[in-house]
């Protein structure tokens, strides 16, 4: 059960802390599946080492890096004479961009390392712009599209101001 009442917030000191503890995890779960995934590469499969495996390898090493790097720069602490400034960004808070962020880290490193077993796993980096355009549509583009007409909008009270300015008009003519 939920605990009631209004959701206590965090600390500046909280935040810099839990900020750097995910900034690890994240860390270490890339380099736990490009070691494991080399290292597989190398003893077992070296012969079949393609191209399309070296460019999807490199597609998900500029992944990892262009995530991790972003996510930093949102959750840099600043200090300023020993004392925290600024903690930086929430990285942990619900639908923020380090959200988005996690989530195609994580993907790169289920298809990069599911790929080991098969090369058609390198097909999952297809749903990180299947998201991208659901977000798009959802969030920005179906709301244009499908917002109602403004002259629909006008409430009551306005609709029945303008029908007595137009009989007024209607009478002087």
């Amino acid at each position: 059960m939920p605990p009631k009442g209004k959701q206590g917030t965090k600390g500046k000191k909280q935040i810099a802390e839990e900020n750097k503890a995910t900034l690890n995890f994240y860390l270490y779960v890339v380099s736990g599946v490009n070691a494991v995934y080399y290292a597989v590469w190398y003893f077992l499969f070296w012969e079949s080492f393609t191209t399309g495996a070296i460019i999807m390898s490199a597609l998900s090493a500029v992944i990892y890096f262009a995530s991790l790097q972003f996510m930093q720069s949102m959750g840099r602490a600043h200090y300023h004479e020993g004392q925290l400034v600024d903690a930086g960004i929430d990285l942990n808070m619900e639908s923020g961009m380090a959200e988005h962020l996690k989530d195609l880290i994580l993907l790169t490193a289920i298809s990069q390392g599911s790929s080991l077993i098969s090369n058609y796993f390198w097909l999952l980096f297809l749903l990180a712009p299947g998201r991208a355009l659901y977000m798009l549509w959802v969030n920005i583009l179906g709301p244009w599209f499908m917002a109602p007409p403004v002259e629909e909008q006008i409430d009551e009270k306005k609709q029945r101001k303008m029908e007595r300015r137009m009989k007024r008009q209607q009478v002087i003519r």
